[in-house]
């Protein structure tokens, strides 16, 4: 191992697990993330170069931190840091000449952006050592962590994903590969992980495959990534994705693939086609870009409306105005001008941060909008509070009228998947009605997709390979552990555990 891995300045990760417990947060567990997550294996290719490079084309997935871990089998090396790939690797990246690497951007909820709990982990343990990079949210990491503190182990973040590092750590299994599985078997929820060892990279995909994970071919390695678009960056083939509770090995003999126990069936999160992938990705056999495109032809077809132009919140709003546009005969037009150095406000932790991005973050085009009846294209309304001030700028640069059409249904339970779609008190769609929100965001009318709409979109008519909790509350999974808010103060009753979330506030559907 590495000595300056073990003993390095405090930007670098202490790697052993009995290292002292670093400061927790005292407010609720902030363990919900979207992140980013890349692996290379190459005995040629610049590992870190490319892992930097497929970091930075999954960036939109996370802006508080990012961090690189790389190995030549005996020693490693990790470099991590706070904000932007150009914030968090500027003072260097990993310094050693490796065959492979791993590399994670991360967003967290509030209370959540500390540098603990920036990844890549790392630890040594009997059988070597692993690196650990995590895009998901684990729905029983609270008992598997009190579990673990029990048996003596020790945590240095508030990360449910050191929760699995440890149970790796600590397993009894004979091979690396062994204890990954036999750890993996002990949890629930959602996680796509990348790990680095001293033999090779792995990838695993949780049973039901909520995040996405693919592999790519080099010449003469492999990638495994988050979104397709990061093979794109690296020159990668993509090969296929991972499959639902697959974990895929890559060493120096090649690739070998090996499966959990439990039941896989595949519930992918329509999020992923909503707003979080880049529309140059591919995830699951579908085109991100035209599930987006075609989510946009629905909602002209749901909501005939007169009007004069049609304008994309950019960026996730583009394809589906486009789409809006082509089936209503409504010319399309950049109406809102992004400012390419403000980050993702829906992604920011804090509500406040949200409220004073909105502004820098979008500005109108009068010359496009005075005068002008204006149909708006977003993907989603999660607060409301976006598209109320979203609303007003169109209105302050003449435009005469402003509809919102929505490519998604409205958002009334929270996502315990790794998506911070924040407690059903916040949504407006739990406590209101699509009138009463419309009322509140100051719109002349407002429509939602509809759930087939959105299905048939995604390539998912029957509703048999997409998870729409955050639309109606039913989950693929016991989410019983995660539910923070009492259930008789959302006048719901007690929740059946393991599938159904308390009814919305008072949201009834309008006809």
């Amino acid at each position: 191992m590495n000595e300056t891995a073990m003993n390095g300045t405090s930007d670098r990760e202490a790697i052993c697990p009995c290292a002292p417990v670093a400061a927790r947060e005292e407010s609720r567990p902030s363990w919900h993330e979207e992140c980013g997550i890349f692996g290379i294996w190459s005995r040629t290719v610049p590992v870190t170069d490319a892992c930097y490079l497929g970091l930075f084309a999954l960036q939109h997935r996370g802006q508080e931190s990012a961090g690189i871990a790389v190995t030549d089998g005996i020693h490693v090396d990790i470099e991590k840091g706070m904000g932007l790939m150009t914030e968090a690797f500027k003072p260097r990246l990993p310094g050693i000449r490796g065959h492979c690497a791993i590399g994670h951007v991360r967003y967290s909820t509030v209370g959540g952006s500390v540098f603990a709990n920036v990844q890549p982990f790392l630890a040594a343990f009997s059988g070597g050592f692993i690196s650990l990079a995590h895009n998901g949210s684990l729905t029983n990491a609270q008992k598997v962590r009190r579990r673990l503190e029990s048996e003596g182990c020790v945590f240095q973040s508030t990360s449910d994903s050191e929760a699995i590092l440890n149970l790796i750590a600590i397993s009894s299994a004979p091979t690396v590969e062994d204890k990954i599985l036999s750890s993996l078997e002990q949890i629930e929820g959602a996680y796509s992980l990348i790990i680095m060892t001293g033999e090779g990279l792995i990838g695993v995909r949780d049973p039901h495959a909520f995040r996405p994970l693919c592999l790519g071919r080099l010449e003469d390695g492999y990638v495994l990534a988050s979104e397709t678009c990061a093979l794109d960056a690296v020159n990668a083939t993509f090969v296929r994705d991972v499959l639902p509770g697959e974990m895929v090995v890559v060493d120096q003999n090649g690739v070998h693939s090996r499966f959990l126990q439990k039941k896989a069936k595949l519930s992918s999160c329509v999020f992923e086609y909503i707003y979080f992938a880049r529309p140059d990705s591919v995830i699951d056999g579908t085109s991100v870009w035209q599930a987006r495109y075609l989510m946009g032809r629905r909602l002209a077809r749901e909501y005939p409306v007169s009007a004069d132009v049609v304008v994309p919140v950019p960026d996730t709003g583009i394809a589906a105005a486009i789409g809006f546009s082509a089936e209503s005969g409504v010319p399309w037009v950049e109406g809102l001008i992004k400012n390419r150095y403000v980050g993702r406000t829906f992604i920011l932790p804090d509500q406040t941060k949200r409220r004073a991005t909105v502004e820098m973050k979008l500005n109108p085009v009068r010359a496009n909008l005075e005068g002008k009846r204006v149909v708006m294209i977003d993907d989603s309304i999660v607060r409301g509070t976006t598209s109320a001030r979203l609303v007003a700028l169109l209105r302050r640069a003449g435009a005469t009228e402003v509809h919102m059409c929505v490519s998604s249904p409205p958002i009334t339970h929270p996502c315990y998947y790794g998506i911070d779609t924040s407690i059903r008190k916040e949504l407006i769609a739990a406590v209101s009605t699509e009138r009463e929100i419309g009322l509140k965001i100051g719109t002349d009318g407002l429509h939602y997709l509809s759930l087939q709409g959105l299905l048939e979109s995604v390539g998912d008519a029957k509703g048999e390979r997409m998870c729409t909790s955050c639309f109606h509350g039913i989950y693929p999974t016991d989410v019983s552990e995660c539910l923070v808010e009492a259930p008789e103060a959302e006048g719901g009753g007690e929740v059946p555990k393991g599938q159904v979330s308390p009814a919305p506030l008072s949201f009834k559907s309008e006809a």
